[in-house]
């Protein structure tokens, strides 16, 4: 028998003995098959965490445990817990207080606990969690967040860090939320719960931007005081701006200014340490020289991969379609000879080239190896190698301006998605620059932006891997198949999207004054839940113009964008204000199904009827009034002055008044319908 087996028998032991000599002294309880389960679970939370002897129960009054100070019951099962102000000074052990399956209300607030809070994913039917003002410390843990029926949430005044999970999103019925004073960091979440009332996440160390929802709007400044990294529109502070890397009164290829010289001070004062960035900075010379070796031998290995994969290819389809046309001409049948060599002469074919292929592979992965690898963004834990994508299988899904998109299965079944950008468009844009920019765009974590999950580069080779998108673009789902015709969207769903794509927009737009650049429907991708989320952002800023654009993208750009675009020498960047404009015109996509470069340019009386026209076939006229006002929200996106543009924030807010006036009148409507008041 194992020593931790002969330990657990000895406590049964003492327990039985203490129960049957009728001993006050306190025994771990946590087997004894005398005392109820829910008794037990409270003995064993007292023997871990009563270390001073607050709590005044025993082993031997367990059959009273429902009249327990602190514990109230419900057909003799325990449904509320306040052990509070008591001074406990143990820890909160695991497998205690989680084992009361009824449990609706725990507070163990105002004590001295300390050590990381358990797993408390069993109390399932848990409704009030208090646990403020103790010496928790460790993360939040995510267990919390699954428990459905949770409306109160307090882990305020506690040592706790980590950050706050997008999962606080999974407590729908959260009614208030206490964060506050701990050392929680990160970013804040997209909290959506309608039924938020009380939040507080003041005094911690929380950063970026904090994303416009229609929950956190709600909330005042004090919610987020003494966050000093935290900005954005509800707190009224404006994000730190990213220094763009091409001005714009100047040339596109103009790069920023290089950083002042660093003092003595920073460098360090003495001879070893300023030796020590001389031998450095031979190094890094040296080490970009091999790498610019590298960064060719892999070019030409891509090449000729490439190349026999082509031949591959090719030869395997020739193959085919011979053996094809002799099996259907009776490849089959004894009396056709000849057919066994055929397929032995094409199976040693394909075999010699694939030995082929796979040498060239190695080498490739060697070289690969020592150029670089994948730089996961935002802290992402890096869960496959550039090897591993190198081996991918790929499907071709579209070329765009900015490059070539892939869809890419990984040997463990992971499905990413890989935008290799064209060399040509990023032109001037140096390795540093390069990093530094997508450091910034890596960093932003919003439920309607696809994310940034990594990125590579080698000399001209520049890689960048976001998430898989299962339903397609908004572009398929406005306009259909080459082979159908796809009807207007109802009304709720272009509402829907909107509200989507202008919360992302105006996300970005607070992060450190990004803008997307290049918004269409072919950049609006819809993911697992059929949610718009927006893809391709932040990356024309690195981009050299092209006079080579088709009509439909580019009747997005905003006209202080258009009249100068053939002009390179004086290009205007893109800014928050274009992409209000460009919201606008997917606005009206959304609303006509019609191609951006059909839409005419009318008065509003004249559009509203245009916009009418396009959807009269699909819709009843009861819609019209809800129609005009998504229609208004368009127009407004698409005047040709960028000063009378309303910004993405007043945008959001617009489609969300349209959206609670709908929902208000649908609820009239149903008191209606069914004699209630």
């Amino acid at each position: 028998m194992k020593i931790h087996q002969l330990l657990v028998v000895v406590v049964n032991l003492l327990c039985l003995s203490s129960l049957a000599t009728g001993s006050s002294h306190l025994q771990s309880p946590s087997t004894s098959l005398l005392v109820p389960s829910d008794a037990s679970a409270l003995l064993a939370f007292k023997y871990k965490a009563d270390l001073g002897n607050k709590l005044e129960f025993s082993a031997n009054k367990s059959f009273r445990f429902c009249k327990w100070k602190g514990v109230q019951c419900a057909e003799k099962k325990v449904v509320r817990v306040t052990f509070e102000g008591l001074s406990l000074g143990g820890i909160f052990p695991p497998n205690t207080l989680s084992k009361l399956d009824q449990l609706r209300v725990l507070s163990l607030q105002n004590n001295s606990l300390t050590g990381p809070i358990p797993d408390l994913s069993s109390l399932v039917n848990l409704k009030v969690l208090f646990l403020d003002h103790n010496l928790f410390t460790g993360s939040i843990p995510l267990s919390i967040f699954t428990l459905h029926r949770l409306k109160t949430l307090d882990l305020s005044y506690n040592n706790l860090t980590g950050s706050l999970p997008i999962s606080v999103n999974n407590l729908n019925r959260l009614y208030y939320l206490r964060l506050d004073s701990n050392r929680i960091n990160g970013s804040v979440p997209p909290l959506n719960q309608s039924s938020l009332q009380i939040f507080n996440i003041s005094h911690n160390t929380l950063s970026g931007p904090i994303p416009v929802t229609k929950t956190l709007s709600r909330f005042k400044t004090a919610s987020f005081s003494d966050n000093k990294g935290l900005c954005g529109e509800i707190i009224h502070k404006e994000c730190r701006p990213i220094q763009p890397f091409f001005s714009p009164s100047t040339d596109a290829a103009t790069k920023i200014k290089p950083p002042p010289p660093k003092t003595p001070a920073e460098l360090g004062q003495n001879e070893d340490l300023q030796n020590g960035v001389a031998l450095k900075s031979k190094e890094n010379k040296t080490h970009k020289r091999y790498l610019l070796i590298i960064g060719v031998s892999t070019a030409c290995l891509v090449l000729i991969c490439s190349v026999i994969l082509l031949a591959l290819a090719t030869k395997k389809h020739k193959n085919s379609k011979k053996l094809g046309e002799k099996t259907q001409k009776g490849a089959f049948d004894p009396s056709v000879s000849g057919n066994a060599e055929a397929v032995m002469r094409i199976e040693e074919d394909n075999n010699e080239l694939e030995e082929k292929v796979k040498r060239v592979q190695q080498g490739m992965q060697q070289v690969i190896g020592k150029s670089g690898s994948l730089m996961f963004c935002a802290g992402e834990v890096q869960v496959y190698t550039l090897e591993q994508l190198m081996r991918a299988s790929a499907e071709l899904l579209g070329r765009g301006t900015m490059g070539t998109t892939y869809k890419a299965v990984l040997d463990n079944r992971l499905i990413v998605c890989v935008k290799r950008l064209d060399g040509g468009r990023l032109a001037g844009t140096s390795k540093e620059e390069f990093e530094q920019h997508m450091e910034s765009v890596g960093g932003l974590r919003h439920p309607n932006l696809v994310p940034l999950r990594a990125y590579f580069q080698a000399r001209e080779e520049r890689l960048l891997v976001y998430d898989y998108q299962p339903n397609g673009s908004l572009f398929s789902l406005v306009h259909g198949s080459k082979s159908s015709r796809a009807k207007p969207l109802h009304w709720t769903s272009c509402l829907k999207i909107a509200e989507d794509v202008a919360q992302g927009l105006s996300y970005i737009h607070q992060a450190w004054r990004l803008v997307h650049g290049n918004l269409k429907s072919s950049n609006v991708l819809l993911g697992s839940d059929f949610e718009a989320c927006i893809a391709d952002y932040c990356l024309s800023v690195l981009a050299v113009p092209s006079d080579d654009e088709d009509p439909d993208s580019a009747a997005y750009k905003a006209p202080e964008i258009r009249k100068l675009s053939h002009n390179h020498h004086h290009h205007r960047q893109a800014s928050a204000k274009s992409d209000v404009y460009s919201f606008g015109i997917l606005l009206l996509e959304l609303l006509t199904g019609k191609h951006p470069s059909e839409h005419p340019y009318l008065m509003p009386d004249d559009m509203i009827h245009w916009v009418k026209s396009t959807r009269e076939d699909h819709e009843g006229s009861g819609e019209d009034n809800k129609l005009e006002m998504l229609l208004e929200v368009a127009m407004a996106c698409r005047v040709t002055s960028p000063e009378q543009r309303p910004t993405m924030w007043q945008v959001l807010k617009m489609i969300q008044e349209i959206k609670e006036s709908v929902i208000m009148e649908d609820s009239r409507d149903m008191d209606l319908l069914t004699g209630t008041s």
